[in-house]
């Protein structure tokens, strides 16, 4: 008869890995001045909230780490993140995700931000860099009020360029659900599984450009930014402007060379207020 596995193991050859996960809540109320302050923060496991001093006056910002340092098969975060009524909430990545490879099962990340009346959310995360047999699900939920504003960020880049990576299998999927006053405004899902650079060489999927990034505006300044927009863009992307959201996608070869035509991009649908210090870093 079979001796009894060491606990943490199943069964002989089978070892139970380490799984990290992670819970983040933080939320803005409008102060007797009518500022931005801090209402509510909550920080559990892998999931770490930090709120810098800002030079925005009257918003409040916050930068979201990880501090498993990355993500495999089997990880799991959760950010949930409001601006309540009247207040500007900007909210940053630290530093880029990685998606390591998974030996078993898929990274789960799921974001939810709630936009409050007349209130501003601008979520500016850093790039997700994808490794070689990374497994990765995400999910973006986001309930505005009829009359909030929204900036969505989100840069994707597949293997580093400079490292000479190339990510050769993989899985990835992103699906994004934008809601104003429980109203669908704004859903989209990417699905990318199998030989994922042979499918980004195709001319018709990246050209082989390895770094992408969407951004999506809602607010009323964004038909405003559509030209302005398309000039920083030049070849590298497109932007068009319907239903009163500015939708942006741009691709380069590098994670790098897309920073140089998303930065001055975020400044100008930020109305000029500078990026978050974390993304200078």
């Amino acid at each position: 008869m079979d001796a009894a596995a060491p606990e943490g193991t199943v069964g002989r050859s089978s070892p139970r890995m380490q799984r990290s996960s992670g819970t983040g809540l933080v939320s803005a109320r409008r102060g007797a001045g009518g500022e931005s302050r801090l209402f509510d923060l909550y920080q559990e496991g892998s999931a770490r909230i930090r709120l810098p001093n800002s030079h925005s006056a009257g918003r409040l910002e916050a930068v979201l780490l990880n501090t498993s340092g990355g993500m495999t098969g089997g990880d799991r975060l959760a950010w949930r993140c409001e601006a309540g009524d009247g207040t500007h909430l900007t909210l940053a990545t630290q530093t880029a995700e990685r998606l390591y490879r998974a030996v078993d099962g898929r990274a789960e990340t799921k974001v939810h931000l709630t936009v409050g009346r007349g209130a501003r959310l601008d979520w500016l995360a850093q790039e997700t860099i994808l490794f070689d047999g990374a497994r990765f699900s995400r999910s973006i939920t986001c309930d505005l009020a009829e009359d909030a504003s929204l900036l969505l960020c989100e840069p994707l880049v597949f293997g580093r360029s400079g490292m000479g990576e190339i990510v050769q299998t993989g899985a990835l999927a992103d699906r994004w659900t934008i809601r104003r006053a429980g109203r669908p405004v704004h859903i989209e899902a990417l699905r990318i599984e199998g030989a994922i650079d042979d499918m980004l060489q195709g001319a018709a999927v990246a050209g082989g450009r390895r770094a992408h990034a969407t951004v999506l505006l809602l607010s009323p300044e964004a038909e405003a930014c559509l030209e302005p927009a398309r000039a920083i863009l030049g070849e590298s992307g497109g932007a068009s402007f319907f239903d009163g959201k500015l939708l942006v996608r741009l691709m380069a070869t590098g994670a790098l060379a897309l920073r140089r035509r998303l930065l001055p991009l975020l400044l100008l649908l930020r109305g000029g207020y500078a990026l978050p210090r974390c993304w200078s870093i």
